[in-house]
């Protein structure tokens, strides 16, 4: 039985985190799908079509062909647990950098698991180096014209620099 694993979240911009959870994901799954939350309600920095570009690239910079070709890039815009069904995935990914992620995705596992009890859902601790990494937070210092280079992939670097070009 091929194991499908759903990693869920919105990835504007991709990071070194996210490659992190997405390897650690490689190793438990056949499979990994990347499902980026839509909401009408949001407006992202990156669309969805350029976030799944930019998700395909820094794959297969980081994991090779072989390995980036298991991973898959979808849109979702309601129920995570309805995602992970619709996809044929029993389990669903997330990334812990710190307690109060825990104390968050904790809550999450549970309504999920009341909801879907057939769907699991697998924590992975997010390495020493990347724990302070979020995508709110190199937005952040893109905007204020920083250097947020260390925190995430080349291709995501030149979108980054292409968006944000401080005169």
């Amino acid at each position: 039985m091929k194991r499908v694993a759903l990693y869920p979240g919105s990835f504007d911009p991709m990071t070194h985190g996210h490659l992190d959870i997405l390897e650690q994901s490689l190793v438990l799954a056949d499979e990994v799908v990347v499902a980026i939350g839509v909401q009408a309600s949001k407006a992202p920095l990156f669309s969805f079509e350029e976030r799944v570009e930019l998700i395909g690239m820094a794959c297969e910079e980081q994991f090779g062909k072989a390995d980036a070709a298991r991973i898959r890039t979808v849109s979702f815009s309601g129920l995570v647990v309805d995602a992970a069904r619709e996809h044929n995935s029993n389990i669903l990914v997330r990334g812990l950098r710190d307690s109060t992620d825990l104390n968050y995705e904790m809550q999450m596992a549970g309504m999920n698991g009341a909801m879907a009890p057939a769907i699991k859902t697998v924590f992975f601790p997010s390495s020493p180096i990347m724990r302070p990494i979020t995508a709110t937070l190199v937005r952040q210092i893109a905007k204020m014209g920083g250097d947020y280079s260390s925190f995430v992939p080349k291709c995501v670097e030149v979108a980054l620099k292409k968006r944000f070009v401080i005169a």
